[in-house]
């Protein structure tokens, strides 16, 4: 993987991160993460106007950039190619969620008149609610193996469903000790599902 010429000092500094951060440093892909994680939480907010929301997508961000950094070619700075992970996963959450917003509020046909939904009263049949028990409890399985302050954190966030605001209040933490832990639990979370994944293959 060579250079590009025109890059400026600071896409050299980043493209020699990426480097060793291909070859394994865990302090190389810290770094990438310190150097960006702001000015991609900022743009991300603007997107979708949600300060929880954007929080995830930058965490999401990095984890699909960091998943995928073999895919990373130095054509461009690493900074741009970054960006455009990050507004690619913004649509998507957008789409998905006008998809969801729309199942729920019902659609409206050519006149805007509302189309009644068929709403199944049982959503999840006995099967699919076995494979989503299963599914949970190897989730909190994997979670115990996280370092006991990330696992507090993913279990208040994830599956008692707490607010930021609320987490701190409950571990008396500031809240930007509060995202910044539960930033690095679901990046740390994201590696060991990602390691399963390629020994199931």
């Amino acid at each position: 993987m060579e250079i590009n010429s025109n890059f400026t000092e600071n896409a050299k500094n980043d493209f020699h991160l990426v480097v060793k951060a291909r070859e394994g440093s865990q302090k190389a892909y810290a770094d990438l993460m310190q150097r960006y994680k702001d000015s991609i939480y900022f743009m991300v907010l603007k997107m979708v106007n949600n300060k929880e929301d954007a929080m995830d997508l930058t965490v999401e961000t990095f984890a699909k950039a960091f998943e995928k950094l073999d895919k990373y070619q130095p054509e461009f700075a690493f900074s741009t190619w970054l960006f455009r992970v990050a507004t690619n996963n913004c649509i998507d959450f957008i789409r998905k969620k006008k998809l969801h917003t729309t199942s729920i509020h019902g659609m409206t046909d050519e006149d805007g008149e509302e189309i009644p939904l068929q709403i199944k009263a049982d959503t999840l049949n006995p099967e699919e609610s076995s494979i989503k028990k299963q599914q949970t409890e190897e989730l909190k399985l994997l979670i115990q193996s996280l370092p006991p302050r990330y696992r507090k954190l993913i279990t208040l966030r994830y599956f008692d469903e707490l607010s930021y605001e609320e987490i701190a209040q409950q571990l008396d933490l500031p809240l930007g000790t509060v995202k910044a832990q539960l930033f690095r639990a679901r990046y740390l979370l994201g590696n060991i599902i990602n390691r399963l994944d390629r020994d199931d293959i």
